[in-house]
């Protein structure tokens, strides 16, 4: 934690969580804005929609390999300049998308929205540990996960209104504009977290050891895996979204709010709960309730898909059970991963985000089209994605029963109770 936090900033901390929150919604925009018009784009520029996917693969792949470095960056050369570059950039290339006149063009822009766009989501996470101690950390986490959520929701309904009533292009404009507003806005209010105590020398060598460090470290691996890898039950239906909703659920593409607002409702009420038990609740107890819940909601959406045809009454209510329990475990897992490298803090966010965002990059690119013509097949796909995640933090805990240690003495200090009573 930076020793001069509370002089960065002054304002209320809900804020502070706002203006990250905005950092991290142009990924959500970026991908849930353009959905509503997969189609219509593929007709206007002529692309089949195996190559429209390709749009959505090489942003997402683009995404995960810059993961790897944005927070390494800011480790070194601080947090404000490399947000500012990568929103400046996610603009231009967001123009660039507007101006596209083949889908070559637009995938190679779309692949450089997704090499920007990451900047703000990786360091807010170092940003938020920079300025506050674990407790108040967790609460910020969640702030900034119910504030994120709202992008997801939104989107798609702006995106389907431009489309209909505008064009495709005008997606992209809006996106374009909307980097100019956050450019903006972080310019004038994101204060430097890093002390200069913290900053660590940009050389090769130094790098390549901190993340080999990281890299073969099973704890850090495993708990990305935990928190990454049952995101992609939720991410896989958005991704799927077109032929999920307009296909199997047979809505019209200004129909699709109703999906993505239940959906993120989910994980802001997740967010929102998540942040109240921080420092009430044991941590590994919240993860252990949020993958009960997670593995719930899977169950009974591949038994409910087995039995009966998908229809939106009922279809939609467990992806958004599914994204509250996500909800719930990913604010202390994150922090759990932050604190594997203290010094090192920017890099872990980068190479956490880099295992979530290649392994979103897979869904997108190879199992989404292979599953999404039947609602079972998502339904499998996302509890075996689940599963995966879920071993991987049983692992954790019965390998490194004091991966939560320090939290969980610090709760029961807090709280009065004795070493007898920590789970």
């Amino acid at each position: 934690m930076n020793p001069d936090a509370h002089e960065l900033w002054r304002a209320p901390r809900w804020a502070l969580a706002l203006l990250l929150a905005m950092l991290g919604m142009l990924g959500p925009f970026a991908i849930d804005t353009y959905l509503p018009a997969f189609a219509g784009i593929g007709e206007a520029i002529g692309a089949s929609p195996v190559q429209m996917q390709q749009t959505l693969s090489a942003y997402l792949f683009g995404f995960a390999l810059m993961n790897l470095f944005h927070g390494a960056l800011s480790d070194s050369f601080g947090r404000r300049p490399v947000v500012l570059v990568g929103v400046a950039v996610f603009t231009l290339a967001s123009v660039g998308c507007a101006l596209s006149q083949t889908i070559g063009q637009l995938v190679l822009f779309r692949a450089l929205q997704g090499l920007s766009t990451g900047a703000g989501m990786v360091v807010s996470r170092a940003i938020i540990r920079d300025m506050f101690p674990p407790e108040d950390a967790q609460r910020v986490m969640s702030q900034v996960t119910i504030y994120f959520g709202v992008a997801p929701a939104v989107a798609p309904m702006i995106g389907g209104w431009l489309f209909v009533h505008l064009d495709w292009q005008s997606i992209f404009w809006f996106l374009a504009a909307l980097g100019v507003a956050l450019w903006i806005a972080n310019y004038r209010l994101l204060p430097e977290t890093l002390h200069r105590d913290h900053v660590q020398p940009f050389d090769t060598r130094h790098l390549a050891r901190g993340y080999w460090e990281l890299a073969t470290n099973p704890r850090f691996g495993l708990l990305s895996l935990a928190s990454g890898l049952p995101f992609n039950g939720v991410f896989l239906y958005v991704l799927s979204a077109p032929v999920f909703l307009g296909r199997h659920l047979a809505l019209a593409p200004t129909e699709f709010w109703m999906f993505f607002v239940t959906t993120i409702a989910g994980i802001m009420l997740g967010a929102w709960v998540s942040g109240r038990l921080a420092g009430r609740l044991a941590p590994r107890f919240q993860v252990r309730a949020g993958f009960a819940l997670m593995l719930l909601a899977a169950v009974v959406n591949l038994i409910a898909n087995l039995s009966f045809t998908a229809h939106v009454s009922w279809a939609i209510l467990p992806v958004a059970l599914f994204a509250f329990g996500w909800a719930l475990v990913v604010p202390v897992v994150t922090l759990m991963v932050l604190e594997l490298n203290p010094l090192r803090r920017g890099m872990a966010s980068s190479l956490q985000a880099f295992i979530g965002s290649a392994a979103n990059g897979i869904v997108a690119g190879v199992i989404a089209p292979l599953v999404m013509d039947s609602t079972v097949g998502l339904a499998a796909a996302a509890l075996a994605m689940l599963m995966i995640g879920l071993v991987a933090w049983v692992v954790v805990r019965r390998r490194w029963p004091e991966a939560t240690g320090e939290a969980l003495r610090a709760d029961a200090d807090r709280l009065g109770a004795g070493p007898d009573l920590l789970p």
